[in-house]
């Protein structure tokens, strides 16, 4: 059996790492890949976002299917293009993909199909989303409609910060395209939950949730970033309370998106990720997105060893139809520490040369997300987020500490990194945060 994997970043290399666990014997061809990935298969220098190279690339090493990691191909269009050439790829149709492509796109079908989201207006004109701002009031989030790497959303305190927000995109141009189109819309109160649904356009299979640290230091400061960490499972969720909550989600949010995406002639399959926010008013929908998220998925897939997550990937890449299964769960817990390179998130710096800890404890898995090697073969950094430390252990007090100690054995000049991942978790558990 052979997969492409598309993508060199930390979400691949635990894609690759999951795959590679579920199936020993299989070869991993990943374009771009990393030095992660490289030691897991074959990386072939082919940009992700090259759909016809990628679609060239697949018809010569015919692998059995096809994986996607990040969303800037999804949106190009290289699920269509596959299906053209008769090549089975995992993910959804460029037109699928818009429910993260475009958050305007989203926030209306939310909004026709009933599923529970927070009031917003979409607008062009700068002078507009000011007087929007000054309806809603502070605090307000103010959101890039388009792509912009996880850091199109600024929550705004105050209504001065969020007219400088809408200035910064609709004005300044600060996100590009991405930018054009602004979403003003109302500030949620609650935690946050990722959750993952494998489908096939009509049946689905729920991951655990997880939950992502987007804030840049401790105790949730600094500017947004990609994200900073992750942990699975959320304890908030494992009741029976959470349990029929998230039941609830899938009544309320999967099924009906999942019915007007076909009634719109765009049927979604592969991986739906709703971001959801757990307010005292009942779970509503934050944004979707088309993939795997990152670092989550880096916590989610170890966490479920053992679970035949690619399996199902395949099934549906191959097949067009999931089998049918029982959700997963686990007995251990996962969390994920990232470590990021100096100037992260704004201007990160690379070429930096990196030294890994001598040993790693078992049950910790280190996944590169940007790194290379130089001329010399030395391993530096290559991108804003550098290394995804996770560490699984039967409790999540254990996984948590072997994280963080892990993380600070990683060394290079000017990394960044939260030590207090989990910390809600922790606070609800009574650990020390």
């Amino acid at each position: 059996m052979k997969v492409l994997i598309i993508g060199g970043g930390g979400r691949e290399h635990a894609l690759a790492w999951k795959l590679r666990r579920e199936e020993a014997g299989l070869e991993i061809v990943a374009a771009p890949g990393n030095p992660g990935i490289a030691q897991l298969g074959r990386c072939v220098p082919v940009a992700a976002s090259d759909v016809e190279a990628l679609v060239a690339l697949a018809e010569s090493e015919r692998p059995d299917w096809t994986l996607v990691g990040p969303e800037a191909p999804l949106a190009a269009g290289i699920v269509d293009r596959f299906r053209e050439r008769g090549l089975p790829i995992f993910g959804p149709t460029a037109a699928a993909a818009e429910i993260e492509t475009s958050k305007a796109f989203a926030k209306q079908l939310m909004v026709d199909a009933g599923v529970p989201t927070a009031r917003a207006e979409l607008h062009t004109d700068a002078a507009a989303a000011k007087e929007a701002v000054r309806r809603f009031g502070a605090p307000v989030v103010v959101k890039a409609s388009g792509l912009a790497a996880g850091k199109g959303v600024i929550v705004a305190q105050t209504v001065e910060d969020a007219e400088r927000a809408v200035d910064f995109m609709l004005v300044e141009g600060g996100f590009g395209v991405a930018g054009a189109e602004v979403l003003v819309e109302e500030f949620m109160v609650g935690e946050e939950a990722s959750c993952f649904f494998l489908t096939d356009g009509t049946s689905w299979i729920a991951l655990p949730p997880a939950q992502d640290h987007k804030r840049l230091e401790d105790h949730d400061r600094g500017p947004n970033t990609g994200g900073m960490g992750a942990y699975a499972p959320v304890s908030l969720l494992e009741t029976d309370d959470g349990r029929a909550l998230l039941a609830g989600v899938e009544r309320s949010v999967v099924e009906p998106t999942l019915r007007a995406m076909r009634e719109r002639g765009r049927p979604f399959t592969g991986l739906l990720y709703a971001g959801l926010m757990l307010t005292p008013d009942g779970p509503q929908v934050v944004e979707f997105n088309c993939r795997f998220g990152d670092p989550e998925t880096q916590a989610l897939l170890p966490f479920l060893d053992g679970v035949p997550v690619g399996a199902w990937m395949r099934a549906i890449a191959v097949d067009g139809e999931l089998p049918a299964a029982a959700a997963p769960g686990g007995s251990s817990a996962a969390v994920t520490t990232v470590v990021a390179a100096a100037g992260y998130p704004d201007r990160p710096r690379t070429g930096d040369p990196i030294a890994l800890p001598e040993q790693v404890p078992e049950g910790v898995y280190l996944f590169h997300a940007g790194t290379a090697l130089d001329p010399d073969g030395r391993l530096v950094t290559a991108g804003g987020r550098v290394l995804a430390v996770t560490a699984v252990a039967d409790t999540f007090e254990r996984a948590r500490a072997l994280s963080r100690t892990t993380a600070a054995q990683v060394q290079f000049a000017g990394r960044q990194y939260r030590t207090d991942i989990g910390w809600r978790e922790a606070e609800r558990r009574r650990e020390p945060s």
